[in-house]
């Protein structure tokens, strides 16, 4: 065994635990468990989740309850996933999705957030962009904007 440090580009590719960084895990700077409930959700639970809210909200309201066709069943289902989200994210914390994966939005103290935030929220993540870009708790511009944590529920 030998204390070679590693080279400048292992460090860069690898990132910052490559550099030996510790980090901690997602979501200790915010004060929630490592794994459980309440830990921060992960990213194949989220995916999956949005992906179910979106395939209801486009195929099967925007398209089969709605008889929206074309590029205006992408916009349908644009309204309704946003409808979708600020009702029941405001009323319950999850959507239908979020429901099937056992996760749900919290704010950072772990209630359920106020309709100002989940309205913003929901704005950013209609945007998709916000979501998209990630910092290491593993929340999106748009859980950072709302003030909320996606957790296990």
């Amino acid at each position: 065994m030998s204390d070679r440090q590693p080279r400048w580009t292992q460090t860069w590719i690898g990132g910052s635990r490559a550099a030996g960084a510790d980090l901690g895990y997602p979501g200790e700077r915010l004060g929630l468990p490592e794994e459980g409930r309440g830990a921060v959700a992960g990213f194949g639970r989220r995916l999956g989740a949005v992906l179910v809210d979106w395939l209801v909200c486009t195929w099967a309201i925007a398209g089969g309850l709605l008889h929206a066709r074309g590029r205006d069943q992408g916009w349908v289902g644009l309204a309704v996933f946003a409808l979708e989200y600020v009702l029941l994210v405001g009323m319950l914390g999850m959507t239908l999705g979020m429901r099937l994966f056992g996760i749900r939005v919290a704010t950072l103290d772990g209630g359920r957030p106020a309709l100002v935030s989940v309205l913003i929220r929901t704005l950013l993540l209609c945007l998709a962009v916000p979501a998209l870009i990630w910092d290491r708790d593993r929340r999106g511009l748009h859980d950072r904007a709302s003030g909320t944590v996606v957790v296990n529920g």
